[in-house]
């Protein structure tokens, strides 16, 4: 009876949640570049700012959305053929390498030099360098990250992708690039998954798959940048966290039956939906901790570290293709 009442009692805290990832993919739907994790988080930060945040229905909900964002994060994997990944070659794989380094420490550096919190800044470089969102959630436990700083996070590396998604293709256009170079470009430079098939939508048809395959390698790069963000933060005297956390295990285990081609074309469509889900009704609950107040306005700072970690991640993702392919 227990059992039922705990399932049951689980099942009504999920419900705002699962609404609100269900309404953020239908505006997806509608406006194809409005991310989903972005008007998840949105619609979090309305309803805690009005007098629905008093229903108990939306208390102590902190719990649940770790654990949604932590099971994203490990579905994410399902989406990462390693094969499809060695298949842009070594210099593909170089580009992406040199990309997620330069973007991590250089903004790790440039927050440094404009003096944002240390958390806040490890929270960007991980977003800007690797996967946006999924990357920010992956880190923030390890880093014990504020609500507010991991919502603010995600806000800026959502719209930055999404002003790449218009300039990439102008910007290839500009320095005389082809379909394939501009969907290389795309890929290693763009934060997010979606951004890049949408960038990769308005450059051409051809290129999406290309653009899409080169950024599921800054995709394959969320393990071993954990692991950099776990040794950095044991090194600056902060509490001992995991190598690899649980979630990044099944993130590798994800990628890894992924990569075994057993799983029909049917499970992979139905595992892509379920953490598009997942990711944004935790972004939901996320929404739900902020005050409006302690997001408006956002910090000049916070703005300009954006700026130029968006701006590091394009000029070397393109340098480094320049050089080497």
């Amino acid at each position: 009876m227990a059992l039922t009442l705990d399932a049951r009692t689980s099942g009504y805290r999920l419900a705002p949640a699962l609404v609100a990832a269900a309404i953020a993919a239908g505006v997806n739907l509608v406006f194809p570049l409005a991310s989903p994790l972005l008007v998840a988080l949105v619609l979090g930060v309305v309803v805690t700012n009005t007098p629905l945040a008093r229903h108990r229905i939306l208390h102590d909900q902190e719990r649940l959305t770790k654990l949604l964002l932590r099971w994203g994060v490990v579905m994410l994997g399902i989406k990462l053929p390693i094969d499809a990944v060695f298949g842009i070659g070594l210099g593909g794989v170089a580009v992406v390498i040199g990309t997620v380094l330069i973007t991590y420490y250089g903004t790790l550096a440039i927050g440094a030099r404009l003096r944002l919190e240390p958390r806040f800044v490890t929270l960007m470089a991980a977003g800007f360098s690797i996967c946006g969102a999924a990357a920010i959630a992956a880190v923030a436990d390890t880093v014990r990250a504020r609500q507010r700083d991991v919502a603010l996070a995600v806000a800026l590396v959502t719209v930055f992708g999404s002003i790449m998604i218009a300039l990439v293709p102008w910007a290839s256009h500009l320095v005389g690039l082809d379909e394939a170079q501009a969907a290389v470009w795309a890929g290693a430079s763009i934060h997010e998954v979606a951004q890049v098939v949408a960038a990769g939508s308005v450059l051409g048809g051809g290129a999406v798959a290309l653009a899409t395959t080169v950024k599921l390698g800054r995709v394959a790069m969320l393990a071993p940048m954990s692991i950099l963000v776990a040794r950095r933060c044991t090194d600056e005297g902060s509490r001992k966290a995991p190598l690899l956390p649980w979630f990044v295990v099944g993130f590798i285990a994800a990628v890894a039956l992924r990569s075994t081609g057993v799983l029909p074309e049917s499970a992979l469509t139905v595992a892509g939906v379920v953490t598009n889900v997942l990711l944004a009704a935790g972004m939901f609950g996320l929404g739900l901790g902020i005050r409006m107040r302690e997001l408006w306005p956002v910090p000049a700072r916070a703005l300009l570290l954006a700026t130029l970690s968006t701006a590091i991640a394009a000029g070397s993702s393109l340098a480094l293709f320049t050089l080497l392919m």
